[in-house]
């Protein structure tokens, strides 16, 4: 492993993650897994009327680049709909395999860079998201049948 890779605001972010206890009262949860790295990430929501996230719980069991995204999608993600989320992720995934110049509009992401280079990294990094997203659809399928 590169010692670029996991730079000072890599290993500070991952030691940073907002929101990392579970919701009692969630209106959607998923787990999901890395087939590539075996992280995983668990996510609950509470969704406002409209739809965007009002509460979140994390919990990462990832590297220290799957933390660090956690952290910053978890500093980010209150406020935020689905979409947003998922509209953020593709901006994301598309960075890493080289079709856009920078990772993402939202803070802190420009730390993400040097994990461009590292494709067997890349599924972690974007674990989060995916978690997020998974509880957000759970939640609305839910909303929709009640």
């Amino acid at each position: 492993m590169s010692a670029a890779l996991y730079t000072r605001d890599i290993l500070r972010l991952a030691v940073s993650i907002p929101h990392q206890s579970r919701l009692d009262d969630a209106d959607g949860t998923a787990e999901v897994r890395s087939r590539t790295c075996g992280s995983r990430v668990t996510a609950d929501v509470l969704l406002s009327d409209l739809g965007s996230i009002d509460a979140l719980g994390i919990e990462v069991n990832a590297c220290a680049l799957g933390q660090a995204s956690a952290a910053i999608l978890a500093a980010e993600a209150i406020g935020k709909s689905g979409e947003e989320i998922s509209a953020v992720r593709d901006h994301l995934a598309d960075f890493l395999t080289g079709s856009l110049e920078h990772p993402g509009p939202w803070t802190n992401m420009n730390h993400l860079s040097a994990a461009k280079d590292h494709p067997g990294r890349h599924a972690a990094i974007l674990l989060p998201y995916d978690a997020i997203l998974a509880a957000v659809k759970t939640a609305l399928t839910a909303s929709e049948a009640a």
